[in-house]
Formats: C-alpha cells, sequence, structure tokens
C-alpha cells in the first residue's frame, strides 16, 4: 500500500525492459535541432568550460554553424559523470564510471584550448587565459560551471575530505570516494552522531545532500544497529526543497525515520582534530529557545547565536557561487538576489542582460532553480536557437521553462523522479508515463542507477 495521495503505476522488471532499458539513449530525451538548416559565418565563438553545458554546446554549435571559429576553453583532459558522485560516495558505484576522456567528445573542428581561463573583458570581447594568452571574441557561452567555496567555512580545507570523520560529496570524484571510506569507518565503530548539512547559497545539485543522508541511512539498517546511531539535517533555511509537495513529503520523512530536523543552522566553522563543528543559528529566536537552556532576551542583537556540536561524522556542503574570475568580471549580476554572484542571464532566453553577444547555460547563470544536468539537457538547444539568432540580428524564438529534473534516492534501491519548472513549482513535469513522481520506486531508482548515464552523454555529444 502506498503511503502517497497518487496510486503509483507498479512495474516489474520484464515491464520496466520493455520501457525503458532496451531504448537507445537518445530515445530518453526530446530531440533538439538535429535537423535544422546551418548557418554561414566567420563569427568567433568562445565557449568556456568544457562539462556539461560546454561540451553540449560545443558540439551543437560545430554542427549548425559553417566557417566559424569556435573555440572551447577546457582545461581538464577527463570529463566527469558528476551525477553518478552520489553514488560513489555511497558505496554504490566504482569511481571509474563516472570518468571518461574529454577527448571523445570534443567535435572536429572546434580548437580546445586546455588553459583556465583567468579574465574576462565584456567591453573588449575578450577572455584572458592563465598562459597569458588572450582570445578575442565576437560571441561568448559562459558555462563554466560553479565554485566551491570551502574556505567559507572556518577551518574546512576540501583536503580534510576522508579525515576526521569528513565527507563532502561534492569535494571531487576522489572526494566522492573519500567520502565513501568516512561512512565506512563511522559504521565500523557501531554508533555515533553523523551531522548532514546544506549550504546558504544555491548549490549544483541541491538534492545531494537529501540523498546521502538516505543512502548513509539505508546503509545504517543494514548494520542491524540503527538505535546507535544518530542521524540530524541541519540546515540554514526553513525547508528542504524548492518544490513544495516535495519539501513536505522530506520534512515528514526526516519525522518519521528519526533524522532530527535542525532548520536555520548554517555552518560556519570546524574543527577536525576535536571532530566539531560550529553553527551560526539564524532565525526565529522561539526555535533555537525552544531547545536550550537560554532566555529569549538572551537571544543575540541579530538573532545570530553559536552552537557546538560534536560529532562522529559530517557531510560538508560549501558555499557555491560562480568562479572567481566571472564575479571579478562586468557579466556578473549587479543587482536582485544574485547581485555578486552568478551570471546576470534572461532565466528565459539565457542571454546576457546587459551584454547580447553573451549567454550563459548551466551552473554559473543566476535562476532560482537550474543548476542540474537535466537544466542543461533542457537549456541547449535554447541557447543554440538564440545564439543563432542573434546572430542574424532576428527576435529571440527559444524560451527555457525553467525545467529542471532531480531523481531523488530515498534509499539505497528507491528513489523518485522529481522533475518541475519555473512556473510549476507547484506541480511536476513527468517525462516519462511509467513513473509516478510522487512514489518511491524501484523503476526510478534503476533510471538514476542505470539510464540517465548514457542519456547525459547523449546530451554532450549534442545528440539530445
Amino acid at each position: 500500500m502506498s503511503r502517497f495521495p497518487l496510486d503509483p503505476v507498479r512495474l516489474d522488471r520484464r515491464q520496466l525492459l520493455k520501457f525503458g532499458l532496451g531504448a537507445s539513449a537518445a530515445g530518453l530525451l526530446p530531440l533538439g535541432s538535429l535537423q535544422a538548416s546551418t548557418l554561414n559565418t566567420n563569427a568567433r565563438i568562445v565557449i568556456l568550460g568544457g562539462g556539461a553545458a560546454g561540451m553540449a554546446m560545443a558540439n551543437r554549435l560545430s554542427r549548425r554553424l559553417e566557417g566559424a571559429r569556435i573555440s572551447l576553453v577546457e582545461p581538464s583532459e577527463i570529463h566527469h559523470y558528476q551525477p553518478g558522485w552520489t553514488l560513489v560516495a555511497s558505496g554504490v558505484w566504482q569511481s571509474g564510471k563516472t570518468m571518461r576522456p574529454n577527448a571523445d567528445f570534443v567535435p572536429a573542428g572546434v580548437e580546445w584550448v586546455r588553459q583556465p581561463a583567468v579574465g574576462i573583458d565584456a567591453e573588449q570581447r575578450r577572455v584572458s587565459l592563465a598562459d597569458a594568452r588572450v582570445l578575442e571574441y565576437d560571441y561568448l557561452v559562459v558555462a563554466t560551471g560553479l565554485q566551491l567555496n570551502y574556505h567559507l567555512i572556518d577551518g574546512m580545507s576540501p583536503d580534510l575530505v576522508g579525515t576526521h570523520g569528513i565527507g563532502s560529496v561534492y569535494a571531487s570524484i576522489e572526494g566522492a570516494t573519500r567520502t565513501r571510506d568516512a561512512i565506512d569507518a563511522w559504521l565500523a565503530k557501531g554508533g555515533g552522531k553523523g551531522l548532514f548539512t546544506a549550504a546558504p547559497t544555491p548549490v549544483k545539485c541541491a538534492g545531494a545532500p537529501i540523498k546521502m543522508t538516505f543512502t548513509t541511512l539505508s546503509r545504517i539498517r543494514d548494520t542491524g544497529r540503527r538505535d546507535a546511531f544518530q542521524l540530524d539535517y541541519l540546515t540554514p533555511g526553513a525547508g528542504m526543497f524548492s518544490q513544495p509537495w516535495i519539501n513536505d513529503f522530506l520534512k515528514q520523512r526526516f519525522d518519521d525515520e528519526g533524522i532530527n530536523r535542525r532548520h536555520h543552522y548554517r555552518l560556519s566553522a570546524i574543527d577536525p582534530g576535536a571532530q566539531k563543528a560550529e553553527f551560526t543559528f539564524v532565525g526565529p529566536a522561539s526555535e533555537f529557545t525552544s531547545h536550550h537552556e537560554l532566555r529569549q532576551e538572551e537571544f543575540g542583537r541579530e538573532g545570530e547565536m553559536t552552537e557546538v556540536v560534536d560529532y562522529d561524522f559530517i557531510h560538508v556542503v560549501p558555499p557555491m557561487s560562480a568562479p572567481d574570475f566571472v564575479r571579478e568580471s562586468d557579466l556578473i549580476a549587479r543587482e536582485g538576489p544574485f547581485r555578486g554572484e552568478w551570471l546576470d542571464v534572461d532565466i528565459h532566453t539565457m542571454q546576457h542582460n546587459r551584454y547580447p553577444e553573451v549567454f550563459g547555460i548551466g551552473d554559473v547563470i543566476g535562476a532560482p532553480i537550474n543548476k542540474t544536468a537535466a537544466s542543461v539537457k533542457a537549456q541547449a538547444p535554447v541557447v543554440e536557437a538564440n545564439l543563432l539568432a542573434q546572430m542574424q540580428e532576428q527576435p529571440l524564438p527559444a524560451r527555457h521553462n525553467g525545467y529542471t529534473s532531480c531523481p531523488l534516492i530515498t534509499d539505497i534501491g528507491k528513489a523518485m523522479l522529481v522533475e518541475f519548472g519555473y512556473d510549476n513549482d507547484m506541480d511536476f513535469l513527468p517525462s516519462f508515463p511509467f513513473i509516478d513522481p510522487r512514489d518511491e520506486s524501484w523503476a526510478a531508482w534503476v533510471m538514476k542507477d542505470r539510464m540517465l548515464q548514457p542519456a547525459y552523454y547523449a546530451v554532450l555529444e549534442g545528440q539530445a
């Protein structure tokens, strides 16, 4: 009997294979403009970043533009399938499954610049590289991804992941592996306190901290010693997820599972040697004083208090922002909620709000949601269509509806496929009729575990 209000569609393994696993990766995703005509141009186009967003644009634009000089700025030789890092940290995947050479994806005819970008001069239309070279452009696609700001947590460094009971799935693929090892060591102790944190900023894969909580709980249950482990989830906000139904579901599920929810708590410092974490509480005084022997009048001038918490394991989620060289450029947002932190784009057309020759895609943009690989899948055809229109001085024809997707793991072997957008935060935007977005199912788990990776590579290749 389902605990959810909708009757789920139950599938056995044979049915799921019939519906999905036998299909090609490209068949999982809507086709973009693969049949569209090409444009002859001698324009210089620079794409900053060779992750999911940048590589998808390199492949799409190389097919659509004849004669263009396209440069892809990406220093890494390895492409990382980051959606798989939670599975590595949870002990489900081996790290090698998440890595492929970037050479597999860079299209012929595109100049691969193996240097980091260090500056953007938007007025002069120039990109500075770490080796002192300068790339001039007529059009710029900013697909840099984001920056992990571990340094904003006093005492924290990504080098600490895997030591002193510290995990962080975001640090790197090596960090994901070391996070798994830190969880293994905690489980081997037979009990203790685990802290799972969330960040005070937008983050990539906002569901990852929740997934890590659920997969760790699943592993704890397997030890047969659930009562010996305490799990606390500390988040700086009043909610847990941007989609209201999922937010309510998660709060109830955490309560049912005995995971202590502590809202308005931001991780501010860590003492690795002592295995202590300092949290800053910023919220209603009543919520803090209800858990502490403290009079409300002693709460503090700004409504802030700090609390030091012992831990045996802690999963750290750092604050995030656009890379520093983007933040220091004229392309950064100057006002509004993304001021000084994220790329300033129209969230529907993906065009920069002040520099029409610049487009943004992926995690770097300032948008209320959208920092997922699924968002890139939806944004890429919009950027392609609108960039080509801009090159021809035509009105921009395409609009992004904010589509994003989170395969929300709720147990090892169960997940929910949550899909929604800007104007649908009260509703779902399901892509697969055989998966109920309100149901925890093996089908959604198989999507995450087996099917989304080949679909992701199809996006990189510009085929979806």
